[in-house]
């Protein structure tokens, strides 16, 4: 799709009005209005990346007019970016920097934080000097894909000049900082002294192997001419056309389901080789774009190109993993063999990267520390490409760059080669500080990195342990039978949280839902085994149907869950039986089932629900015995008197009513005194989960009851 002009007037002149009422003037609304304009069009900028500035001026505390560079911040994407995302710098202390031959990125940073007007604003970009040296009002930096087929040619000055002519600056590829922003000045200035005698006036600036550059003396000036230049390169891109080559794929190779659960097995063995957390995510694209680079006979050579402008490789490193095709579907052998595979794949990855390293750290003097050696772009013919991360967002931010990289690549080789940066270079910005702060290295939360599945997710219980495990950093599958309801509780959990209905009755429910979280998350770590329902009655007159129906639900459900999580479970071992690596190298794995007080104090008139959680304490039980040498955790909670889908606000109020007591008085009625909630259910399902070294355990959420005592 070609890059769209979104410029407003009247929108413009509502965050003029919007802003306005905030004390924010003309110049930063604009700014702030055009910026998330670029921001939200993924085929300029992407996750952080692009960089706006805008000139202007504010009051000092005496009074004094003080000119400000007001510069993209670190840690603001430009989709969402407000006011403060563009912290104020003064200004010509930062154009004084330029007559210095050399600065630090120390000394840079400090340079740039000593100068904020208010000291607790972000880090102003690594780039803001290249803004500062510019004359220009308004300067708007992307990284179009559109503009890198251009930039990454072999010959990517001469194409880039037969395109625009003069109206652009070109500048060879320099790593940003404050060189970059003296090239780019005196480059600049250079073709501004050619443009005046000619009349032709600069209107942007490529980066060669970097992105593009706008400006002007408004804030419309400076992104229509973004978006002018971006579709000269896009007018230029969709004269060439290059057959694509693809490989020879299984009529039917085996679903995602299956195979990234293998994936992630072996990707947690190759971190635990590396020293680093096991535990990551997957996100599949299995879009056209993604496969016609993943299926294409050039891949293995496209791979080992390098990524499309070097601030991706932070997210991407510098290049993919690429693994055998898909097997198909129907083939045993032929899945064995692509398991197999995974790895010795892995570990030539690592060893290939630990190689890299090791050449450039020692052409830099030896400075540097390793990052780890994963990749974080897998290609799979057949299947498509993967991002990992560290959680679900994170690794669709990483499939999101790899797609831009597709791109890129695609058009780039449509013209001509694709030739981004080099070694030497990619290292120079995957190790650099400044470029490695934009991650941030605050501190994973407990339970990060875990996928955690919930049935009977939209009860009460269910919704409060699902948001309980997500606070705790761990990303959500909610099942229930209510669909709408399921998606709403993880709507509520943030992040990618997957809401799906099933009928746990059902085992063709149950096998689908599991393969869409495996195909969604790329595994499965925990579940939450939760669902439940009471059927009342004396044992002597029950119906043999309630007797079966609360069987179905509350016992059967509950082992066609655990089936299912432990095929899942197994396949991220990598081995049929769960027991084929080591417990140092395994994801191992945890089942948590919701009991209740019945299995152990069983209630007059509630037959067949005591009993059906009796045979379920005896499952749990069965469970912790049988998957232990697996590294598979499994316990469970007894909880009582939880206001709920099984005890609700009219049994409340006619229990109370029988008892001759209070409503609050038949709640607290436990030895603490104090109702129990389903909050404090869902804190001992955390709990438990936390537990590296307990299994087998049944934890009682009551509040006391002597009768329901486990000894």
């Amino acid at each position: 799709m070609p890059v769209l002009n979104r410029w407003s007037d009247a929108d413009a002149a509502a965050a003029v009005a919007h802003y306005g009422a905030q004390g924010i003037g003309e110049a930063l609304a604009l700014r702030t209005y055009s910026a998330r304009l670029l921001g939200a069009d993924p085929q300029l900028v992407l996750h952080g990346g692009g960089n706006t500035s805008v000139k202007t001026a504010v009051t000092g505390l005496l009074g004094e007019t003080i000119p400000v560079l007001c510069v993209k911040g670190s840690g603001w994407d430009l989709a969402t970016i407000e006011p403060p995302g563009h912290p104020a710098v003064r200004l010509e202390p930062l154009r004084a920097l330029r007559v210095l031959e050399a600065l630090s990125d120390e000394a840079m940073v400090a340079a740039q934080r000593n100068n904020l007007i208010d000291p607790a604003a972000p880090n102003p970009s690594v780039e803001a000097l290249l803004h500062a040296f510019l004359p220009h009002t308004f300067v708007d930096h992307t990284h179009s894909s559109a503009l890198l087929a251009l930039a990454d040619q072999p010959d990517a000055a001469e194409v880039c000049r037969r395109v625009y002519g003069e109206r652009v600056v070109l500048v060879p590829y320099v790593m940003p900082g404050f060189a970059l922003a003296k090239a780019c000045a005196d480059l600049y200035e250079q073709a501004a002294e050619r443009a005046a005698a000619t009349g032709v006036e600069l209107e942007g600036m490529v980066l060669l192997q970097h992105g593009l550059f706008s400006f002007g003396a408004t804030a419309r000036q400076s992104y229509e001419r973004m978006i002018e230049l971006v579709a000269l390169a896009e007018q230029h891109l969709a004269s060439g056309q290059r057959a694509l080559q693809p490989v020879l794929l299984a009529t039917r190779p085996a679903p995602a389901s299956r195979l990234l659960p293998l994936l992630r097995g072996a990707i947690g063995r190759a971190a635990a080789a590396a020293g680093v957390r096991r535990h990551w995510l997957l996100d599949l694209r299995d879009t056209p774009l993604a496969r016609s680079v993943s299926d294409d006979l050039r891949l293995d050579d496209w791979a080992r190109r390098g990524v499309a402008t070097p601030d991706h490789v932070i997210r991407t490193k510098a290049h993919p993993l690429v693994l055998p095709p898909a097997p198909a579907d129907d083939d045993r052998a032929a899945l064995e063999a692509w398991c197999a595979a995974l790895d010795p794949a892995l570990a030539a990855y690592a060893a290939d990267y630990q190689a890299c390293f090791e050449r450039q750290n020692a052409l830099v003097g030896g400075i540097k520390k390793p990052l780890d050696p994963l990749p974080r772009v897998v290609a799979i013919p057949g299947l498509g490409l993967v991002g990992l991360g560290r959680s679900a967002v994170d690794a669709a931010v990483t499939a999101d760059i790899a797609e831009a990289w597709a791109s890129t690549l695609l058009a780039a080789e449509s013209i001509g080669r694709f030739a981004p940066v080099g070694e030497a270079d990619t290292f120079a910005m995957e190790y650099w500080s400044l470029e490695q702060a934009k991650l941030g290295k605050a501190a994973e939360k407990p339970l990060a990195r875990t996928v955690v599945l919930v049935t009977g997710g939209a009860g009460a219980i269910g919704a409060a342990t699902a948001r309980a495990f997500a606070a705790q950093g761990a990303d959500l599958a909610v099942l229930d039978r209510d669909g709408a309801a399921a998606m709403a509780v993880a709507a509520s959990c943030g992040g990618r949280a997957l809401g799906l209905a099933c009928d746990l009755r059902e085992p063709g429910q149950v096998a689908d839902a599991f393969a869409a979280v495996a195909a969604h998350f790329g595994g499965l770590d925990i579940v939450v085994s939760n669902a439940g329902a009471a059927w009342g009655g004396r044992m002597a007159e029950l119906p043999e149907a309630d007797l079966r129906a609360s069987f179905e639900l509350n016992f059967f459900a509950h082992q066609r869950v655990a089936q299912e999580a432990l095929a899942l479970f197994r396949a991220q071992d990598g081995q049929p039986a769960g027991t084929g690596s080591s417990p140092s190298r395994r994801l191992g794995g945890q089942l948590l089932f919701n009991v209740s007080k019945q299995a152990l104090n069983p209630g007059p008139g509630f037959g067949a629900y005591g009993t059906s959680k009796a045979a379920l304490l005896a499952l749990v039980r069965q469970y912790a015995l049988e998957e232990g040498p697996a590294g598979i955790r499994v316990n469970a909670i007894n909880a009582d008197r939880i206001r709920s889908g099984l005890l609700t606000e009219a049994m409340i109020r006619e229990r109370a009513a029988a008892r001759g007591l209070s409503e609050a008085d038949y709640m607290g009625g436990n030895l603490l005194g104090a109702e129990v909630r389903a909050e404090d259910v869902a804190e001992a399902f955390v709990a438990l989960a936390r537990l590296q070294r307990t299994t087998g355990a049944l934890l009682t959420v009551d509040g006391g009851n002597v009768a329901a005592m486990v000894r």
